[in-house]
């Protein structure tokens, strides 16, 4: 990663102030929660990530946790890993491993927000803090990071509507949401539904299982043959992934040209995607600040320290209110700025980027 980056990751710390952006209320543990005893660098970082279907997790937030770890505790501090792809109850025996190994902190992304839920718990009565880390985990959290979820569904909301402009209402909406089992699923239709209710038909709307591109697959290619190929506007999908899986079922039903199609979280493969003209946009994700924070919570509560000056505001999540967090905005990126973001954040070179397929595409963008 290169400055861009850096600069990120420090804008968190810089820009965080305690706003509250929900109802008052108490909480069991108090405002600025704090967790373990008092104790050096040498800390024990308990990171459980939920699956590998999207790429993001290997590739950006394992690494940049563990890089942030290490820089907090001047390399004494040490992650020790799992990933539960996607199953549940794999992640509540993780939990249990954890607790065994007498991590000092939890950093876990739910597979499932409320069947964590007695995990959590069992790692609190072991004296243990938890940080929910981009999906909020119910149970007695400490603390929670992620990005503006019910913004990053408005980014997507805004985006195909200037993508439809004045044909927003010549055919049918497709909505291909998240996984029912993850919170932020939620609050990306809620988003993208205050947006485009009364400003689109919807013709079809599906949840889908567990984020899968096939299931998106599925679901779109039952849209198409009820509502017809040539009625179709544009695609609301929640992520990358699935918009993979919807485009794969447009083309194969000889929809052309490809109606807008949304995304999340700038894959690589989303990107050139965007770059050949078959997806219109992702919200590119800044995981450098979500990982920074999530990481600075997890040192300074398995020393025993405050977390106040590190959050900037306050959620409420079906079990637990006022939890402290630190919440991170989401990009539109579309082909106008492919460059000014994930190319100059590091995230993938013009070269990974402008495979031989994609280089006449690239050079109209200017992608060098």
């Amino acid at each position: 990663m290169n400055t861009h980056l850096g600069r990120a990751v420090v804008a968190v710390a810089a820009t965080a102030v305690t706003v509250s952006l929900t109802a008052c209320g108490g909480s069991e543990e108090g405002d600025g929660r704090s967790g373990g005893a008092a104790k050096g660098d040498a800390v024990k970082v308990g990171l459980l990530l939920p699956e590998n279907q999207t790429a993001r997790y290997e590739k950006f937030d394992k690494p940049l946790i563990e890089k942030e770890v290490g820089r907090l505790t001047r390399g004494k501090g040490r992650v020790v890993y799992a990933n539960a792809e996607q199953d549940a109850a794999k992640q509540n025996s993780q939990v249990d491993a954890m607790i065994a190994e007498k991590v000092d902190v939890l950093v876990i992304d739910a597979v499932d927000a409320k069947a964590i839920a007695g995990s959590v718990r069992k790692a609190k009565d072991a004296g243990i803090p938890v940080v929910a880390y981009d999906r909020l985990a119910e149970g007695p959290i400490d603390a929670y990071t992620s990005f503006d979820n019910e913004d990053v569904g408005k980014v997507q909301g805004q985006a195909l509507l200037a993508a439809l402009g004045d044909k927003a209402k010549d055919g049918q909406i497709v909505m291909m949401n998240g996984s029912v089992t993850d919170p932020n699923a939620k609050l990306f239709k809620s988003g993208a539904h205050a947006v485009l209710d009364g400003k689109v038909n919807i013709g079809k709307e599906y949840d889908t299982v567990d984020w899968k591109p096939e299931n998106a697959n599925a679901s779109m290619a039952s849209a198409i043959s009820a509502l017809g190929k040539g009625k179709i506007a544009g695609v609301y999908s929640a992520n990358d992934g699935m918009a993979g899986g919807v485009i794969a079922a447009l083309k194969a039903a000889g929809v052309s040209p490809l109606p807008p199609v949304t995304g999340q979280d700038a894959e690589l493969a989303g990107v050139q995607r965007i770059v050949a003209g078959e997806q219109f946009m992702t919200v590119y994700k800044r995981y450098a600040p979500e990982a920074a924070a999530a990481a600075e919570m997890a040192v300074a509560l398995a020393k025993g320290e405050k977390i106040d000056g590190i959050i900037n505001q306050f959620v409420d999540s079906p079990t637990s209110k006022r939890v402290p967090s630190v919440l991170v905005p989401g990009v539109s990126l579309t082909k106008a700025n492919v460059k000014a973001t994930v190319v100059d954040d590091g995230v993938y070179t013009v070269a990974e980027i402008c495979t031989d397929k994609l280089k006449a595409a690239c050079e109209e963008l200017g992608l060098k």
